[in-house]
């Protein structure tokens, strides 16, 4: 009977994700084909790629008013990013640590954690919560584009403090986008210049055609005057004696073949000069089609692309949250511990599968780069957004046990990260054990 929920559940949360990655891929290419910055792209589709299958259900959700499929997605996804995600790395092999990302990025998800712990403590997320949470995230993406690049030196927590209280991501915004602006003036120059030199190769090859006709008239009137000239050589050959004439027919002979080979060796060289403008004049066109005709079938294609991954990510969001809402009824649990087990589990999915992918080939470093910049993205983008659409209602168990233990277990993972600058197979078990432990915990309890 519950079988074609069972499926939909799984072909929604697979639409889901499948539709994330077409949609992030297509429009970073569209949007670079038309001109847009690549500060703009990475701001706002590739930062956000990973944890698109956790914005779209957890949007689909805030508009259903489901807010504990919202919290417990997003408390869900830290936790799992942290008991399944970093301890199956560290199972597989052991993964190098850096000061710098506990130091910068490891105190901003846990200063995030914190900042979300203040913001419940009225068991609500409002909107100005929700644009606080937003405005952390720009700032964090601005100062990680702008400050951590330009400077030689480490960037750390209290830079990032400084940056967002002195506003002065503001003022990188303003200059991002009015070199962006510059940007595309400078490129339209260019493009304008590449048309017009264009057009002055053909001039110059229609020029060239019509010298070498001229030249072909003229060779041609004097081979003419040539002619008239052996006749009357042989007349007046006729006239001289037999010796004359001998060395005069030699000497004909020398001037024809020179003759000859000048009219070849001609010939040669226009045909060779004729060859070199075409080749000219054919690549001149290639250029200026490569500017005036971009591949419209790939443009085409990469649109239906996208609005494919459109559709894909709205109908996989809606069946994946419709049916997690029927199971929560079905199994009389509240909404926060679907949202924290089956949604948070399912959309972190993709993100396992490229942890053990990576740990195998000895990238183990990058998954855990990847589960703090994801842990950041969710608290603050996501429960941004979503408390934009609707203010968020918490519930006791998500603040009283949930968020506790979201803040127990990130201390633990940068703790594990400062001893000995690496995770060792056995942190990794502790976390995982962890994970287990609370997991049957929770739903025990509720």
């Amino acid at each position: 009977m519950y079988l074609v929920n069972v499926l939909l559940f799984v072909g929604g949360l697979l639409l889901l994700v499948k539709g994330a990655d077409i949609f992030v891929g297509s429009s970073s290419w569209i949007a670079e084909r038309f001109g847009v910055s690549e500060f703009i792209i990475g701001l706002t589709l590739v930062s956000i790629g990973t944890s698109v299958p956790e914005l779209a259900s957890s949007l689909t959700a805030s508009f259903e008013h489901a807010s504990g499929i919202v919290i417990g997605n997003v408390l869900g996804s830290n936790i799992a990013n942290i008991g399944l995600v970093v301890s199956t790395a560290a199972l597989l092999s052991n993964v190098k640590t850096e000061e710098l990302m506990l130091r910068r990025d490891g105190y901003i998800m846990l200063f995030s954690a914190f900042l979300y712990l203040l913001f419940i403590l009225d068991f609500k997320i409002s909107r100005i919560e929700a644009l606080i949470f937003l405005l952390l995230y720009v700032a964090y993406l601005l100062f990680l584009l702008d400050k951590v690049k330009k400077h030689d030196e480490d960037i750390y927590f209290k830079d990032f403090m400084n940056y967002f209280f002195k506003f002065e991501y503001l003022f990188d915004l303003k200059t991002r986008i009015e070199s962006g602006v510059r940007g595309r003036i400078e490129e339209k120059i260019i493009k304008e210049n590449v048309t017009e030199s264009s057009e002055e190769t053909e001039r110059k090859t229609k020029a060239d055609k019509e010298i070498g006709a001229k030249n072909k008239t003229g060779n041609k009137i004097r081979t003419d005057n040539e002619i008239r000239t052996d006749n009357e050589i042989r007349t007046d050959n006729e006239i001289r004696t037999d010796n004359e004439i001998r060395t005069d027919n030699e000497s004909r002979a020398g001037n024809k073949i020179r003759t000859d080979n000048e009219i070849r060796t001609g010939n040669e060289i226009r045909t060779g000069n004729e060859i070199r403008t075409d080749n000219e004049s054919r690549t001149d066109n290639e250029i200026e089609n490569e500017v005036k005709n971009p591949s419209e079938s790939s443009l085409l294609k990469e649109f239906l692309k996208l609005v494919a991954g459109v559709l894909a990510i709205i109908i996989g969001a809606r069946y994946f949250i419709e049916q997690s809402i029927f199971f929560a009824q079905l199994l009389e649990v509240p909404e926060t511990l679907i949202g924290i087990s089956l949604v948070a589990i399912g959309t972190s999915l993709p993100e396992l599968m490229v942890t053990v992918s990576a740990a195998r080939s000895g990238y183990a470093s990058i998954a855990l780069g990847n589960v703090i910049g994801s842990n950041i993205t969710n608290t603050l983008l996501i429960l941004g957004c979503s408390g934009l659409v609707h203010p968020l209602i918490l519930t006791k168990i998500s603040v009283y046990y949930i968020t506790p233990f979201m803040l127990f277990i990130s201390l633990m993972l940068l703790l594990f990260i400062r001893t000995g600058w690496r995770i060792k197979r056995f942190e990794g078990l502790i976390l995982f054990l962890l994970y287990s432990g609370f997991m049957v915990f929770i739903f025990h309890f509720g």
